[in-house]
């Protein structure tokens, strides 16, 4: 009776085994229960780790998911006093072991199991004993995550835990599974909003420097990434440039398009994903050492316009928690797509905002007034030089009817706008009168119709060019200087008529000759001549700049230094004589293949200061020059007859020059009417090897004769200038030298003898 007690009471109580079976289910079911209930996918991890963790008697809890597409382990939730996110390859420690596998380990020493990384450890300051790792599967027995459950409180891990680990994830990997598809689904979601909130504002925006830094801050934000630039192509110079870089200092990055990650994804128009910078042969480091910056990953694709063609890329640096994944890429592509279209209209923006800041740069720079005239007739825009024009302010004109403007006097002004023809052509008047403010003023006046390129009338354009001041000195300046001196005078504001004293090379030159010529040529004969000759000598006077005196007769009068001093104008004037010579000898070979008589002349020139301006009676007005420098230079023209020679100068000329010439010092004289003798200098730069062979060896012979000369050792004189004669024997000033010897042997001068020639003649 008592052991049929003992047997039924035994019956009645269930085994130890059961017990836990029982347990377990009821966990289980309330696991079912529980996460079923649960929306929210953080929540649902946090449940089941805090669920797992009291179960087995823990301290601490950790679920691992699979993240396929960087092929990582990444923990959502940590349990304890610290909440971070983990990530980890799915191959490497504990973790990573058992996911491979697919089978739980229990660790109760972590310090004896290789597979251990203490380094997590080290970053948190948690110290791991021992743990319990399984992984989690779907009823399919698919591996998408482990459970990681560390530090028994009493005792150690055991294989019941590790099976009761295995029930309890399983149990959860349904909800878990279904869970994450929708939290990943509520993320995209959000993501695409915020996407779409992202292209409406940029798209929205035309300010190129604005929207460049508004791109790139969406992109770093939106990869979660460290920096981000965007270049674009620039077409003129070949270069890929960025005016701003995503979390650089830097300001503005050139280099050229074909060159290093950016340049590849640029010419080939292909995506670019580098998880690892250093790795790929591609990648440059110098930026890397020249910035202090370390870059670990790169993603680069390219800008593509509507029409298909590449304008730039985009690159992305260093996604924060691992590498760039395909869905960033394809994020990145969708990003740049839309963008490109706003960086389209901010480029044609900002290219008529400059063309806009040019043309009205360029009115604003220019001497001309312009004025222009919607269709209505009134004022739209009047540049500086108008405004003076008009003797008033762009407040006063702006939007006003032109002819309010253009009125009593100037009233013609509108009849002519008005009277402009359908087509393109404009009308001009020259030299016409206005009146503004009381004030009478005399311009070059141009009425312009304006068209559209559909040939749409937009208005009429004025142009006036303000001669008056320059009118007077134009019709008394235009006969003697170059045009080009003429304008650097004006545009400097010169005022020459009313007089100056100025330093000054001036240069006299006269036909040889020349009344013989005229009885051969007769009165025609004769004008055709000077026509002739002066043409090519004023060329060459104004080719370097000199300034045409007068004619007086056959002879020119020219200066150089005036109106405008260059700084080398003894070095203009001689080298304006020699070309007048090389040019006129020139021209006499092809007077001689006509069967016509040659023409010589000789040239004198003299630096000094001179008083220049226009001069003469209220009637009769020329502007010339006067002073002894004016006579000193017409002297030497006419001493080169005595001299055999073709261009003269003085040694005021002779000292300033800053070029060197073939020159020889033929005398020291006293012109009529001076006291003071002056050095006389020949040049011979315009002779050739067959006008004057050994030209430089006889020069040496003739200084040699004229250094005896001067000092009356007439004989010896006489040898040198004969040694210089058998060189050149055609050299007639040095015959003269031998003539004046002869003839001071004869007739000693008196008195201390210095070289010094009086010039009795004018």
């Amino acid at each position: 009776m008592r052991e049929r007690r003992k047997k039924n009471s035994k019956a009645a109580m269930p085994a130890d085994g059961d017990r836990r079976q029982v347990n377990l289910a009821e966990v289980l079911l309330d696991i079912s229960r529980r996460v079923t209930d649960i929306e929210s996918f953080d929540e649902i991890l946090e449940t089941l780790v805090e669920m797992t963790k009291n179960e087995l008697d823990a301290d601490r809890g950790t679920i691992f998911l699979n993240d396929r597409q960087t092929g990582e382990l990444y923990s959502v939730v940590a349990q304890g006093s610290v909440k971070r996110q983990i990530r980890l390859l799915n191959t490497t420690g504990v973790a990573g072991s058992v996911f491979t596998a697919g089978e739980g380990v229990i660790i109760n020493d972590t310090r004896s199991n290789e597979n251990f990384n203490p380094d997590i450890d080290h970053e948190t300051g948690y110290v791991t004993k021992s743990l319990l790792c399984a992984p989690i599967k779907t009823f399919k027995g698919v591996t998408i995550g482990v459970s990681q459950i560390l530090n028994k409180n009493n005792g150690e891990f055991t294989t019941k835990d590790m099976m009761i680990l295995e029930a309890m994830t399983r149990q959860a990997s349904v909800a878990l599974q279904s869970s994450y598809q929708i939290d990943k689904l509520n993320r995209a979601r959000i993501q695409e909003l915020k996407f779409l909130d992202v292209v409406s504002d940029i798209t929205s925006e035309i300010e190129l420097s604005v929207l460049l830094q508004k791109i790139m801050s969406e992109a770093t934000r939106m990869l979660d990434s460290e920096r981000s630039t965007l270049f674009l192509n620039d077409d003129r110079t070949g270069e890929l440039w960025s005016e701003v870089a995503e979390g650089m200092e830097t300001k503005e990055i050139r280099f050229p398009n074909h060159l290093g990650i950016a340049g590849t994804v640029y010419t080939t128009g292909r995506s670019v994903n580098i998880p690892h910078a250093y790795a790929d042969l591609r990648f440059n480091p110098a930026f890397d050492r020249q910035t202090g910056f370390f870059t670990r990953s790169i993603l680069c694709t390219p800008v593509v316009n509507k029409h298909g063609k590449v304008i730039g890329v985009t690159q992305v640096l260093n996604k924060r928690g691992g590498a760039f994944t395909d869905e960033d890429e394809q994020r990145l592509r969708a990003f740049t797509a839309q963008a490109s279209i706003a960086l389209e209209n901010a480029k044609l923006f900002n290219d008529v905002q400059n063309m806009k800041n040019y043309n009205e740069g360029m009115l604003e720079s220019m001497s001309n007034g312009v004025i222009t005239l919607d269709e209505n007739r009134r004022i739209v825009t009047c540049n500086r030089a108008g405004l003076s024009i008009l003797r008033t302010r762009a407040d006063k004109v702006i939007g006003s009817e032109a002819a309010d403007l253009f009125s009593d006097a100037n009233e013609w002004v509108m009849e002519k706008a008005d009277s402009l023809n359908d087509d393109r052509s404009s009308n001009y008047y020259p030299n016409a009168e206005l009146e503004f403010g009381g004030d009478k003023v005399s311009v070059n006046l141009t009425i312009q119709p304006l068209r559209s390129t559909e040939e749409e009338s937009l208005g009429i354009m004025i142009v006036m060019e303000d001669i008056s001041g320059e009118k007077r000195l134009k019709s008394t300046m235009s006969r003697y200087i170059d045009p080009s001196i003429f304008e650097q005078m004006m545009d400097g504001g010169v005022d020459i008529l009313g007089g100056r004293s100025t330093e000054a090379t001036i240069l006299f030159s006269d036909i040889r000759g020349f009344t013989s010529l005229t009885e051969e040529l007769g009165a025609q004969g004769t004008v055709s001549l000077l026509n002739d000759y002066f043409t090519i000598m004023v060329e060459c006077i104004q080719r370097e700049g000199g300034m045409l005196d007068k004619f007086i007769g056959d002879a020119i009068m020219a200066a150089f230094g005036i109106p405008i001093s260059h700084g080398d104008d003894e070095d203009r004037a001689l080298r304006a004589a020699i070309s007048m010579i090389r040019e006129l000898d020139e021209w006499n070979v092809k007077r001689a293949i006509e069967g016509k008589k040659p023409v010589n002349m000789g040239i004198g020139l003299n630096t000094d200061t001179i008083v220049s301006g226009n001069i003469g009676s209220p009637k009769r007005m020329d502007y010339t020059m006067i002073g002894d420098g004016v006579n000193l230079s017409a002297r030497l023209e006419s001493a080169c007859k005595k001299y055999f020679a073709r261009i003269l100068i003085s040694e005021n000329t002779y000292n300033k020059l800053k070029g060197t010439y073939r020159v020889r010092h033929i005398d020291d004289v006293v012109v009529s009417g001076k006291t003071e003798p002056i050095g006389v200098f020949e040049v011979l730069d315009y002779h050739t090897k067959d006008t004057f062979p050994n030209l430089m060896e006889a020069v040496g012979y003739f200084n040699e004769g004229r250094n005896h000369y001067k000092g009356g050792d007439w004989d010896t004189a006489i040898t040198s200038f004969k040694k210089a004669l058998a060189i050149h024997p055609g050299d007639e000033l040095t015959h003269t030298y031998i003539s004046r010897c002869e003839l001071m042997k004869k007739n000693p001068p008196e008195g201390d003898w210095k070289g010094i020639w009086i010039m009795k003649s004018k």
